[in-house]
């Protein structure tokens, strides 16, 4: 008999899959502490919980019968992934669970933006019966811009057509193929904003999406825009977005989500007669909460009885002797991942990996994994990707994974050469262990370099002319952007070349544009890593 420990509130509906299994009994016990946890763990095959309970490792280490913890919801951040991982206790959550609800509320955000429905609702009710200031628009014949297509954006893009709207779609990884069958047509983010009607935002917050609809997006708009958010707050700059509605650029707004939640008290949002706001009521639905509960009862009955389980959100086991080899590599792969993807434009088709050296004789899928997480987790969030889940999801967007082998390492006794080939270009890069230096970057392109994979860089193509260093570092130092270090990679005198700059914060987007625009430098792009 497994017995499951349920330590925050969850419906009964929820777990009924767990109730009625004959080979499982359930125990209730909420709001309990660390110290009470860690007296009853000891008991437990699995423990369920949602965001209250604050799983530690050392309520782990006390769970010596525990296998499996079971998230119901996304979110793990209440769980010590990496002691999960040592301990060998297999973390689960329930991804799809929201996806509908968060639809809906999109939809219905929609409908009541283009028909006044709270304005309107507010006036009768304190009774005026006022009809002419409330003249809507029909979403038929209109045109919908979606800037992100996972579950969620696809989801609304689906009843958007079935409204008889045609659809815009951002997507760094949705393929033509992929959105033709859907009915969608691929367009860049300016497409969108210069031609929607209507547009609504399913991206993760991450450094790229963060303010990607900011004056810049407003200066040139469609005039009449109206915006749905219930994704997360920061991906639209909320202040230009006032200003935006201010001077008629934007007919109107809704927003489920805020850049900080709860909202200040006098947050331009609050009062404002043409922007409807909710309180994160995306996943708010009986359904969706019984639904990610169902989902994960499912799966922690599979994990107790042996079964194929899905929806893992730490590392599968892997022997010891293995992962005494490969572990140290675990960071770099993923940040030779993430850094690639930042050096990279267009939706990625393939990626192809080099392991050579000793790593040649190896199990590398563990690698595998963490690479697809760096390369991922760029445009998908981190909160979105891990190392169990991130070769599914690129099996999902259809990109084509390619592991080559080979013995020669050019002089590094391992090396991991990776490639990431899109619609628009394909880039390369190389990465080492260097004993008593760490994760380094050995290569990039044709060009060999010597570079630590943290903090934020800035990577400059260029001519290689005299004077160029000294003109990019007056303009960063005139911008108050400190140098740490610097790298200059070529191949011949006077013809192309990269320069590599460590700096200590990350550079104004204006300062960007100005180095763009300086007449020897072909390209300039900012690299963020943990």
């Amino acid at each position: 008999m497994y017995k499951v420990l349920v330590s925050d509130p969850i419906s009964d509906l929820g777990l009924q899959q767990l109730t009625d299994a004959s080979d499982v009994e359930i125990v209730k016990k909420t709001g309990l502490g660390e110290d009470e946890l860690v007296s009853i763990i000891g008991q437990f095959d699995a423990l369920l919980v949602r965001s209250q309970t604050k799983v530690t490792r050392r309520i782990m280490e006390a769970g010596t019968q525990l296998k499996v913890i079971g998230r119901a919801g996304v979110g793990v951040d209440n769980i010590d992934l990496e002691a999960a991982t040592s301990l060998g206790i297999v973390v689960i959550n329930a991804p799809d669970g929201n996806t509908i609800t968060t639809c809906e509320h999109t939809f219905a955000m929609m409908m009541a933006l283009a028909r006044h429905i709270p304005q309107a609702y507010m006036k009768t009710v304190t009774g005026e019966w006022d009809r002419k200031s409330f003249v809507g628009v029909e979403l038929r014949n209109k045109t919908l811009g979606v800037l992100g297509l996972g579950r969620i954006g696809t989801e609304v893009a689906k009843r958007a057509i079935a409204f008889g709207m045609s659809v815009l779609g951002y997507d760094p990884f949705m393929t033509e193929e992929r959105a033709e069958k859907l009915g969608i047509k691929l367009a860049s983010v300016d497409e969108i904003v210069r031609n929607a009607d209507f547009m609504t935002v399913h991206t993760p917050l991450t450094n790229e999406t963060h303010h990607m609809i900011a004056r810049p997006q407003f200066e040139v708009m469609k005039k009449g825009m109206r915006i749905v958010n219930c994704a997360r707050g920061g991906i639209i700059d909320e202040l230009a977005l006032v200003e935006a509605v201010d001077q008629g650029i934007v007919h109107g707004a809704a927003f489920d989500v805020f850049e900080h939640e709860p909202p200040a008290a006098d947050h331009p949002f609050l009062k404002h007669p043409k922007i409807i706001v909710t309180p994160h009521l995306g996943a708010s639905t009986i359904e969706a909460q019984e639904n990610v509960a169902i989902d994960v009862s499912e799966q922690v009955i599979h994990i107790l009885r042996n079964e194929p389980f899905k929806n893992a959100v730490n590392m599968p086991p892997i022997p010891a002797e293995l992962l005494n080899k490969i572990q140290p590599y675990f960071k770099l792969c993923e940040k030779l991942g993430n850094s690639l993807a930042q050096m990279t434009d267009g939706a990625v088709r393939e990626i192809t990996i080099n392991y050579s050296g000793e790593l040649a004789d190896l199990d590398t899928n563990p690698l595998t994994r963490y690479v697809l997480k760096g390369v991922l987790s760029h445009h998908l969030g981190a909160e979105q990707v891990n190392a169990v889940n991130s070769m599914h999801l690129a099996k999902q967007r259809d990109i084509n994974i390619v592991i080559q082998k080979s013995i020669s390492t050019k002089g590094f006794t391992n090396r991991i050469t990776l490639s990431l080939k899109t619609k628009e270009e394909e880039r390369w890069l190389s990465g080492s262990l260097l004993a008593g230096f760490g994760e380094r970057i050995v290569q990039i392109g044709p060009y060999p370099v010597d570079i630590a994979p943290e903090g934020h860089l800035l990577l400059i193509s260029h001519t290689d002319k005299p004077g160029i260093i000294g003109r990019v570092g007056t303009l960063l130092g005139n911008n108050d952007v400190n140098i740490a270090t610097m790298q200059v990679g070529r191949t011949d005198v006077g013809g192309s070349a990269i320069m590599v700059l460590t700096i200590d914060k990350q550079a104004p987007k204006a300062v960007l544009e100005q180095l763009s625009n300086m007449p020897e430098i072909k390209r300039v792009r900012e690299i963020t890593l943990g």
